[in-house]
């Protein structure tokens, strides 16, 4: 709207400057044509007085007589004659209007304030000139604008000129200016129509596009909650076989072993106490199995502790359980990231470690996480087979690690990369600053950080 307002505006200023600039132009061509013709008409009107002016003396009352009866019969058109005016104001020869003659004319002007005679006696003295101003056409009576050639006679201190009514000339301009105006409000409904058009073409435009977005929208928030209800069950299925496989068989045995302890009590075995021994451990054991089962769906240290100590204690039951050299390495973190960001980098870690364990075929994974001024990033490399952009879209698509991973990290507007090298797989996470805490002071003063360096 703003950029079609800026062209109307403008379209409007060159057109009505052009059309200003054309009009004044032909009213210019119209006048000059008017000019030349009244030229003409007063060198015929001199050559018609030649022989009679040229001859006589500046008193030579009969030679003016003869010249004002020669300029009196000369008229042309319907209002055109010549006139004749002393260079005191006395008009001599005006045989269209005669009530002017003899009478003196001096500071005569027209309905607009201009002068007429005066200006007319001023040009015939410095020679020959043109005058405009307002005068009563003979034809009708009503006043219209005229413009006079006039030149001087200096011998008889006369000035003789005629003069040419120009309401055709305006009437002409004025058709020209009114058509261009027609033009430019042509133009301008062309604007408006083309405007009203883009604008319906956009509205609609839009409109497809918002109702498309709203339908993506819709089919990406069913697939995410079929997502959701994906890795819900998934994760209660593993607790359902955990709890089968380990704590159910455990308790079993519990049970087996407690009866047969109560049986060998009933009948005084003396092997009864180590039927009990044996229960109590596997009492212990199941409390153990209890505990790892909790720590793997909400690890107590990364609560009690921070980030870097469970991302330690992760490693190395990593490297316990499956074998793989593990190195770890970390900055002070605690209290420095929030809630949010610290599970989300253990999720992500948890999961990475998972991918290695059954896709990298790996011997060595280091994980390595740091701050820095743009906030904190965990990058963890192994040496295994390494995976290509391919394979990681394809896993994206059909699983929910690598998926669960990216929406994490997207949650927290950070960015995930996994690159594929010769020397294994690289997943790096970066937590943007604003879900870095400031860092907590003691009573004396100093932040945690610095205590610890302290005592490092």
């Amino acid at each position: 709207m703003l950029a079609v307002t800026a062209i109307s505006l403008l379209v409007a200023v060159q057109s009505r400057k052009l059309a200003d600039h054309e009009i004044a132009e032909l009213e210019t061509r119209l006048i000059d044509a008017k000019r030349r013709e009244l030229e003409n008409y007063l060198s015929l009107a001199r050559t018609a007085i030649s022989n009679d002016y040229g001859r006589a003396l500046p008193d030579d009352e009969d030679a003016k007589v003869r010249v004002m009866q020669t300029l009196a019969s000369m008229i042309y058109g319907q209002d055109g004659y010549f006139f004749v005016y002393d260079y005191n104001g006395t008009n001599l020869v005006a045989p269209r209007q005669t009530e002017l003659i003899n009478a003196n004319w001096a500071g005569l002007t027209d309905s607009e304030g201009t002068p007429i005679v005066d200006e007319l006696i001023t040009i015939a003295r410095r020679g020959s000139g043109y005058h405009s101003y307002l005068w009563r056409k003979p034809s009708t009576g009503e006043e219209a604008q005229m413009v006079s050639y006039v030149v001087g006679l200096q011998d008889w201190q006369w000035a003789i000129g005629t003069g040419i009514f120009i309401d055709d000339v305006l009437t002409t301009v004025a058709a020209a200016r009114a058509e261009t105006e027609a033009r430019v409000r042509e133009t301008f409904v062309w604007i408006a129509a083309i405007t009203m058009a883009a604008l319906l073409m956009v509205f609609l435009s839009g409109l497809g596009l918002n109702i498309r977005e709203r339908r993506l929208a819709d089919a990406k928030l069913k697939a995410l909650t079929l997502r959701i209800f994906d890795t819900q069950e998934e994760e209660r299925g593993r607790v359902a076989r955990e709890l089968h496989d380990s704590i159910s068989q455990i308790l079993v045995g519990v049970r087996y072993t407690l009866e047969l302890a109560r049986r060998r009590l009933r009948s005084g075995d003396e092997r009864a106490e180590d039927s009990l021994d044996s229960g109590i451990n596997a009492l212990g054991g199941a409390i153990q199995e209890v505990r790892r089962i909790s720590r793997d769906l909400r690890p107590g240290v990364l609560d009690d502790l921070g980030l870097g100590p469970a991302l330690q204690s992760l490693m190395e039951q990593f490297g316990t359980r499956t074998g793989i050299e593990t190195d770890f390495e970390t900055v002070v973190f605690r209290n420095r990231l929030d809630q949010e960001a610290k599970i989300a980098l253990y999720r992500v870690a948890q999961e990475a470690l998972t991918n290695v364990e059954r896709h990298a075929s790996a011997t060595q994974v280091s994980l390595r996480i740091y701050g820095h001024a743009n906030g904190a990033t965990m990058r963890i490399a192994d040496n295994g087979i390494g995976i290509t952009m391919s394979r990681a879209s394809q896993r994206t698509a059909q699983g929910l690690g690598l998926r669960n991973m990216q929406e994490r990290i997207e949650r927290l507007d950070g960015t995930l990369r996994i690159l594929g090298t010769r020397s294994g797989t690289v997943i790096e996470a970066q937590v943007p600053l604003s879900h870095m805490l400031p860092p907590e002071t003691g009573p004396d003063g100093r932040s945690d950080a610095d205590k610890e360096r302290k005592s490092a």
